[in-house]
């Protein structure tokens, strides 16, 4: 399985996506405490629409408690690291835990440094500091699930039906 962690979020708006693409991907989503928001609030409920009820979900109280409950291999995403996301193998048969950082400063540089060859990068101009989260999931996310051959998730459209567009 594929897992999205998130790291102390700080907005409401790139959470409420992030569910919205979990759920679409059937991805689990782990939000690190603290949040910047109230998962009750306004505009996570608007971004995230009613696909919250149907997305998998926990949050944790800090990083250490996540860590020891869910095993697996964990890649991070900082624009430190020295590969690009299709530069790792995301086929291992351990659940993958894609881990994000906090819209303002990241993953903590104490979690980045033990665990180097794990840290991605998507590429980008030079000048350009950071993409902006909920984007950075999905652009991962896909390339994780691309390598996995897109394993449980539908390539026809079933809510219209697949031949839609020639009728």
């Amino acid at each position: 399985m594929i897992h999205v962690v998130l790291f102390e979020p700080e907005i409401p708006q790139n959470t409420g996506n992030i569910i919205r693409t979990c759920m679409a991907f059937n991805m689990k989503l782990h939000l690190i405490e603290p949040l910047g928001f109230y998962m009750d609030e306004k505009h996570l409920r608007r971004a995230g629409m009613d696909y919250i009820k149907d997305t998998d979900y926990h949050i944790w109280p800090d990083w250490n408690t996540f860590v020891s409950n869910n095993p697996g291999t964990y890649f991070y995403s900082t624009r430190y690291g020295q590969k690009s996301p299709d530069q790792f193998d995301f086929t291992v048969d351990d659940d993958i835990y894609l881990i994000f950082g906090k819209e303002s400063t990241g993953i903590p540089k104490e979690i980045l440094r033990e665990h180097l060859d794990f840290c991605m990068r998507i590429p980008m101009r030079p000048d350009a500091r950071s993409l902006n989260l909920s984007n950075c999931v999905a652009i991962v996310s896909y390339e994780a699930l691309s390598q996995r051959g897109w394993e449980d998730l539908s390539r026809v459209e079933v809510i219209k039906g697949k031949d839609w567009l020639s009728q």
